[in-house]
């Protein structure tokens, strides 16, 4: 069954999607720092690392946001990094950010849709996603889509939440996102489906060696799953063949 953010509404899950983060754009990263304790600043990092010395020169960011990941991405010293998201409101706040840090000579944020990305076919020496994959209406295709724009050779990463399997971070976990999560989004965001979506988004999505399992079947090679924090958060990387291997 797909999980979707407003259960009384006939529209796709994209398109609520689009209109859950319009809603709560103006608070997103304020609550994103506060509800994982700063955390998720630590997994971005963490994560960026292992992009660095592989020579990219050019990143594209699905589900950019307000840019966090596209930003963090610069790291690794590519000469472009394009962004796109499907909310109009959250890339306003990211262009905002971009322009105010000095920016927006490198990054570039626009509205994209991650099942059709607007870009050619091998464009891109890296691909990154945070938080966003679960929010795929179609995950095997926007998978496809990612595969496609990326060079031979390139870097797939992939940060996202995923279910702890044991004691006792377990039952933490399950209580917190319950519990904890969405009367904190719904009093600081005023939408709180927002972040009944967000827990029931995340028991949903195929994580760990069953998402590995779909980034294979998409052409996806030599995956990688690296969970974090006890397995809140996990790593996703994949590879496109080169050309001469």
């Amino acid at each position: 069954m797909m999980v979707v953010p407003y259960k009384n509404q006939s529209k796709g899950k994209k398109e609520q999607v689009a209109d859950m983060f319009n809603s709560i754009s103006h608070k997103y990263d304020f609550l994103n720092h506060l509800l994982s304790g700063g955390i998720d600043i630590i997994w971005r990092k963490k994560a960026i690392k292992l992009l660095q010395n592989k020579g990219i020169k050019s990143v594209l960011d699905i589900a950019t946001g307000t840019g966090d990941f596209a930003i963090e991405a610069l790291k690794i010293k590519p000469e472009k990094i394009v962004g796109i998201d499907i909310s109009e409101g959250m890339l306003a706040f990211g262009v905002e950010k971009i322009k105010k840090l000095g920016l927006d000579n490198i990054i570039t944020l626009q509205k994209g849709d991650s099942e059709k990305i607007p870009f050619s076919d091998n464009s891109f020496d890296a691909i990154t996603v945070s938080f966003g994959v679960r929010n795929y209406e179609t995950l095997d295709k926007g998978l496809k889509e990612m595969y496609r724009v990326l060079k031979p050779g390139g870097h797939c990463l992939i940060l996202e939440f995923s279910n702890p399997k044991s004691f006792p971070m377990k039952q933490l976990y399950s209580f917190y996102s319950k519990f904890c999560l969405p009367v904190l989004g719904k009093l600081i965001s005023k939408d709180p489906a927002a972040y009944t979506y967000l827990p029931e988004s995340v028991q949903a999505f195929p994580d760990g060696e069953d998402f590995l399992k779909i980034y294979g079947e998409c052409g996806f090679i030599n995956t990688q799953w690296i969970p974090m924090t006890g397995g809140i958060c996990s790593i996703y990387l994949g590879h496109k063949k080169a050309k001469n291997a």
